[in-house]
């Protein structure tokens, strides 16, 4: 399963300031609605953020050791957040919700157009009358044009990681092979590997797709700020009205 090693050290590669401006970004749209499910919430930064500012959350994730370490946080932060091991593309057993956010290009490890059709029509069925679904997505800039030949290399005394981007091999779609070097606990250091695989789509398809879903009135933005997507926008934005 992806993220398995990733986990352990997803909090030490990441960008923590992210999570202040997803919040930032959903707080200014969500409006009294105080009721949210967070989709993969990874280790959960996010959702302890949301439930120190007086949401109840429900916070759900495929990966069980990404869990693990959220419910920690949680715990460490001393709020109350319900944690749900599960897959979005199946949420029929999860309840109903006043808001739903997807972000850190969760939508983008959907395998194909069918599979994002597949959560916008989940998340629908889930979302009660007048609530609101808020998402992110790479831009088909930032999957063609920045991601090829990136590389990031990172490292401490307890381990090292290696990040490559590679074009893939569908439109719009990126490869990022991952490298760890983790130390155990004689002192050695054991490598893993991780091919972690994103793709995206046009503007133009992704509302089309949440107008199939039944979205009526959606507005797209880009870069965490309220402005319309243009060429060299990187991530777009999507608040999607039920």
């Amino acid at each position: 399963m992806a993220y398995e090693t990733f986990a352990f050290v997803y909090d030490e590669v990441m960008d923590t300031g992210l999570y202040k401006r997803w919040l930032e970004f959903s707080l200014r749209h969500l409006g009294e609605r105080k009721q949210v499910l967070e989709l993969a919430c990874g280790t959960g930064a996010l959702a302890v953020e949301f439930a120190k500012d007086g949401f109840d959350v429900t916070a759900l994730d495929l990966s069980e050791e990404m869990l693990m370490i959220a419910s920690g946080r949680a715990q460490e932060a001393e709020v109350d957040i319900q944690f749900v091991e599960g897959d979005m593309l199946d949420l029929s057993d999860v309840g109903t919700y006043q808001a739903i956010t997807c972000f850190s290009d969760s939508i983008c490890y959907m395998q194909n157009e069918m599979d994002v059709q597949q959560v916008f029509d989940g998340v629908y069925q889930i979302l009660e009358d007048e609530g609101v679904f808020i998402f992110d997505v790479h831009s088909t800039y930032q999957i063609d044009e920045v991601f090829p030949s990136y590389s990031y290399h990172y490292q401490t005394e307890e381990f090292a990681f290696l990040w490559d981007s590679y074009q893939g091999q569908t439109p719009h779609s990126i490869e990022h092979f991952l490298t760890f070097f983790v130390q155990d606990e004689e002192g050695r250091f054991i490598r893993e590997d991780e091919l972690h695989e994103e793709r995206t789509y046009s503007l133009g398809t992704y509302l089309m797709l949440l107008e199939n879903a039944g979205f009526s009135n959606v507005e797209a933005y880009a870069d965490f700020i309220d402005s319309e997507p243009n060429e060299k926008s990187r991530r777009w934005f999507f608040v999607c009205h039920k």
